[in-house]
């Protein structure tokens, strides 16, 4: 009887051995939309809140690009020509008339190819310290770093082994000399971030001579034939493979060619907790990507909205202090964002040498101390009931929740001593603090609102954050 209930035993261990074993199997995805669309979205993408772009390439080089244009509006003419990205310098470069081609051949001479940026870039970016930039980013606040590995003219971060069949451009001149992609992942995850990829697959101008002249040109160039399909789908696989990218983000559109749904496929099955925007031209993705864009209004699905510290993405010599977003601003539309069920993706554009310019310097230093201060209100948050609101003496208001906890950051210097919470009640025994500040703070009920009174020093600068305690319950 004793061997008979052992027997029954272990195959009842080994029974629910199967079933953990079962549940703990990872998913094979496959590619269709019903496959892709059962993706969860990872917890750490949902926290994390914070993630820096990069914008580095042949473009750093020259570094330029008008400030005339300071709207993002692409069907503009007059703003094709007159476009503030830098990182479109060879489109920009060829369009007859533009301050750019003017700017080009007046530094560099007609005759100068934009590929004959290359082996400038390459013995410039020998200079560059991928655990410097880590330490940068990682200070700022941020959780996770996105570089681009190709934008649209082409040029690889990367050493690729898919052979760009464009007989114009020299071989040595299609990809840089580092592996930049490689040395740079190490160093973020070192430092404890995500590592994610940009891959421009709408656009590579090699395979298309361009220019985009009008709003219609933006659809024209977008190469489609089988060659650059299989291009891209070899390509993007080299990054998948050889860096399991926690962000794979790809930008314009993918190529019908392309196989964009083999193409996601393949990349949960290699990196199950990584996240895709919603640039690949099919209906699945894990989160969607304004551009120099805000919310009015919390959003039930994750978004992340992408924009550099200036007006462009890459490095542009041309832009200062007018031209880069105050640190007071910065700091009020990552708060605005995060209230909103958004992540802030928030770009940097390094000189040829790796540089980030002084200007930007400052205020990644100025949001990585507001962020030291203030993480608890932002890192791993939910939206409250409501994104926004205002206090009866007039400040901007925002709200997250944490747990039981209620976050509300008042935007800008206060009004006045008090903050009157508008449709938040005073709780008996309520808990008020500022974060920086762990004394609590004298609470009242004015009507059905909270009044809460101000230390005479704040703490920090440009925003304060008010924790609520057990008020989200």
């Amino acid at each position: 009887m004793r061997r008979i209930q052992l027997v029954g035993v272990l195959a009842g261990v080994l029974s629910a051995v199967c079933v953990v074993a079962a549940a703990q199997a990872p998913v094979k995805y496959e590619p269709s939309l019903e496959s892709l669309n059962r993706h969860p979205l990872p917890e750490w993408y949902a926290g994390a809140k914070l993630g820096i772009f990069i914008h580095w390439g042949l473009y750093s080089v020259p570094g330029w690009a008008p400030l005339s244009h300071p709207e993002h509006d692409f069907r503009n003419v007059d703003y094709i020509k007159n476009n503030p990205y830098a990182e479109w310098y060879l489109n920009v470069m060829r369009v007859p008339g533009s301050p750019t081609q003017a700017y080009h051949r007046e530094h560099y001479g007609a005759n100068f190819s934009y590929y004959d940026f290359a082996p400038i870039f390459n013995r410039e970016s020998k200079k560059w310290s991928p655990d410097a930039w880590a330490k940068i980013f990682h200070d700022a606040g941020a959780r996770y770093v996105v570089l681009t590995t190709k934008h649209h003219d082409g040029f690889t971060l990367w050493p690729s082994t898919t052979v760009n069949p464009n007989p114009s451009i020299p071989q040595n001149e299609r990809h840089a000399e580092r592996d930049i992609v490689g040395e740079l992942t190490a160093a973020v995850r070192k430092d404890g971030m995500r590592m994610g990829l940009y891959y421009s697959g709408g656009y590579d101008w090699t395979f298309n001579a361009g220019p985009i002249e009008t709003p219609a040109d933006y659809k024209r160039v977008e190469p489609q034939t089988q060659a650059y399909g299989d291009y891209a789908f070899a390509q993007i696989h080299e990054l998948i493979e050889r860096y399991h990218p926690a962000v794979l983000w790809n930008d314009i559109d993918w190529p019908k060619t392309g196989r964009a749904m083999q193409v996601e496929a393949d990349y949960y099955n290699a990196v199950p907790d990584g996240v895709v925007d919603d640039r690949f031209g099919i209906k699945h993705t894990d989160f969607t990507s304004p551009e120099y864009t805000k919310l009015d209004a919390i959003s039930p699905k994750k978004w992340e909205e992408c924009r550099g510290l200036g007006r462009s993405f890459g490095y542009n010599r041309a832009e200062g202090e007018a031209e880069t977003i105050a640190p007071a601003d910065l700091i009020a539309l990552l708060v605005d964002i995060v209230s909103k069920n958004g992540n802030l993706l928030l770009d940097v554009g390094p000189e040829d040498d790796g540089t980030i310019p002084p200007v930007q310097m400052e205020r990644l230093r100025a949001l990585g101390a507001w962020m030291t201060q203030n993480g608890e209100a932002i890192y791993d948050t939910t939206p409250w009931v409501r994104a926004a609101g205002k206090s009866n003496e007039g400040d901007d208001l925002r709200f997250t929740r944490k747990g039981a906890d209620l976050y509300a950051t008042i935007l800008g210097a206060p009004k006045q001593r008090t903050v009157t919470i508008e449709d938040v009640a005073a709780r008996p025994g309520a808990k008020v603090t500022l974060l920086g500040d762990a004394t609590p703070l004298p609470v009242k009920a004015v009507g059905g609102n909270m009044q809460v009174m101000l230390p005479a020093q704040l703490p920090g600068r440009y925003a304060y954050v008010l924790k609520l305690a057990g008020y989200a319950e």
